[in-house]
């Protein structure tokens, strides 16, 4: 199993969106470029589910996206972590309501922290994951087995 320490100084990212308005999408993808340099953070992309720490997900959950979001979590190995992004993934935001909606991600996986915002700030999206880091570093974050 591999030690939550390792997590912490090189943890690898897995993005998910769900297909809302994409603010969030393009406010994440902003904050992963080199303007914003999350590397100094140790924070890499992963290229699959399967290499990946930590799940950020952005935008509202219908029932296909709920179905690919479990399926992404549960091909993640463990310790893994969980970011829901934005108004939308974690109440609905604007979309909370809608026929269409059925779900926010805490109630398809098990959330370890929300950004709030409609979309978050670049900063606010790294500030999010640093705190999450802290947490897994002091002790406080939770393993998913």
């Amino acid at each position: 199993m591999i030690s939550k320490n390792i997590i912490k100084y090189s943890p690898w990212i897995l993005h998910f969106n769900t297909g809302a308005c994409n603010g969030c999408d393009i406010e994440f993808l902003a904050a992963i470029t080199p303007v914003y340099d999350p590397e100094r953070f140790g924070i890499r992309l992963a290229p699959n589910p399967r290499h990946a720490d930590i799940l950020v997900v952005t935008g509202a959950l219908n029932k296909k996206s709920s179905e690919r979001l479990k399926r992404l979590y549960d091909l993640m190995p463990s310790p893994k972590y969980v970011i829901a992004c934005g108004a939308c993934a974690i109440s609905g935001g604007v979309f909370a309501g809608s026929y269409s909606l059925r779900l926010k991600a805490s109630d398809v996986v098990p959330v370890d922290l929300t950004i709030p915002g409609c979309p978050p700030r670049p900063e606010a999206i790294l500030l999010g994951i640093k705190t999450l880091l802290e947490r897994i570093g002091g002790g406080n974050g939770r393993a998913r087995k």
